[in-house]
């Protein structure tokens, strides 16, 4: 191969994303990087499933193939278990060393940062492709020593999930599949790297994702069909897709686990904006498919009353009613404060109805709730030691009103 000038490596970088991995483009990459990977690991990821495969060279350069076109392109300056030394920034950006900061790397690559995320800048070099820097802990970005290298891919991060992401040790093997028969027996598929028959085991799956979320790398959606009820909701028949979607702490793509009526389950990561947009029915009252356990539980939890667009909430509990009245202040505080009605309050309601409430909810937006001195200060469940707990059961009991739902029921 002709040797390229100081920081004239780049090109070939931008050249092999989205290309098919025996490619020219793929190929002078590989060869640039050393010829021959010295590690090579591959899964297969989700349902519909697709291969993903990571080719690391002892250079400190990285390939990730998904169902062999290139997905991303890794420069690693720390070195790693398959390169001790890492590469040499300055021969690939030319104007770039590897003690780069965020403002050295905007000069040499001339673009401006933009940024997905708070703690994720990256540049847009289109046509070709976008460059990500990674710098420790994700902070300290013009501190000069802290970039671990740059992540090359066809699409605009935060837009998309990061291809290295498909070995996140957190949510990664969590697709369980059924047994597989043969004709020398069963042959356990379960989440074996680069396995992709045998059909989705949902509830092994359920039970997987549960697993995750009880040991809190996981958090579920209040939104969505909780995990516990999936199995269910999909066995009664009742709803055409039901989903479940659960946020990984680590590497904060969204589980979406789908048991359709008519056709087989699906298993996919997506970035947030994505997993939002995915159609949301509603759930049938629990008595048309929960057991008597279930139904006791329901009758026992939080249930929507009623709701003012945009302003309040009204939820009941065992009888007891609970007002969550949105508040702002410019645009710095845009929040909600969850009040008990008291016995003066509750007859008003029954007396004056939803008019009643709307002037409740502007009281409490004109006393400021947020400072002491309001009266609802003092009585907000949302600042309380069980904070948490009536968050996520207001959330659950509204989750079919908000306005999120309703939007996802006008446009499927």
């Amino acid at each position: 191969m002709t040797q390229q000038p100081p920081g004239a490596r780049l090109s070939l970088v931008l050249d092999a994303l989205g290309a098919p991995a025996d490619g020219p483009a793929a190929r002078r990459l590989a060869e640039a990087f050393g010829g021959v990977p010295a590690a090579v690991r591959e899964r297969s990821v989700g349902e519909p499933a697709y291969l993903a495969r990571r080719l690391a060279f002892a250079s400190g350069g990285e390939i990730v193939l998904h169902d062999d076109v290139v997905a991303a392109v890794l420069l690693h300056l720390a070195p790693t278990p398959t390169a001790p030394r890492g590469l040499d920034l300055a021969e690939w950006v030319a104007g770039a060393a590897d003690d780069a900061t965020l403002d050295v790397l905007a000069a040499a690559l001339g673009a401006r940062p933009g940024f997905a995320g708070l703690g994720t800048p990256y540049f847009a070099l289109a046509p070709a492709g976008y460059a990500r820097p990674r710098f420790a802990d994700d902070r300290g970005w013009n501190e000069p020593g802290r970039l671990l290298g740059l992540t090359f891919t066809p699409e605009q991060p935060g837009l998309a999930c990061r291809p290295e992401d498909d070995d996140c040790p957190a949510c990664s093997h969590l697709l369980v599949r059924r047994v597989r028969e043969s004709a020398d027996g069963p042959d356990p598929v379960g989440t074996t790297a680069g396995t992709t028959t045998g059909p989705v085991d949902p509830a092994g799956t359920v039970d997987a994702l549960t697993a995750a979320l009880t040991a809190g790398l996981l958090t579920e959606d209040a939104h969505r069909v909780p995990l516990a009820d999936l199995l269910a909701l999909h066995a009664s028949g009742l709803m055409e897709r039901a989903e479940s979607q659960l946020t990984c702490r680590a590497c904060r793509r969204v589980v979406c686990l789908t048991l359709y009526r008519d056709s087989a389950p699906t298993f996919a990561h997506h970035v947030l904006n994505d997993a939002r947009r995915r159609p949301l029915e509603p759930v049938p009252p629990v008595e048309q498919w929960g057991d008597p356990a279930r139904v006791a539980r329901a009758r026992d939890a939080m249930r929507y009353v009623d709701h003012e667009p945009g302003a309040w909430f009204l939820v009941e509990e065992r009888g007891v009613l609970h007002l969550d009245a949105r508040y702002s202040y410019s645009a710095v505080i845009d929040d909600s404060v969850l009040i008990r009605l008291d016995d003066a309050e509750t007859e008003t309601y029954r007396t004056g109805g939803h008019a009643a409430l709307s002037r409740l909810a502007a009281r409490i937006q004109h006393s400021a709730p947020y400072r002491e001195e309001s009266p609802y200060h003092r009585r907000n469940l949302y600042t309380g030691p069980d904070a948490a707990k009536y968050r996520a059961a207001v959330t659950a009991a509204i989750a079919d009103h908000t306005w999120l739902a309703q939007q996802h029921r006008r446009n499927p």
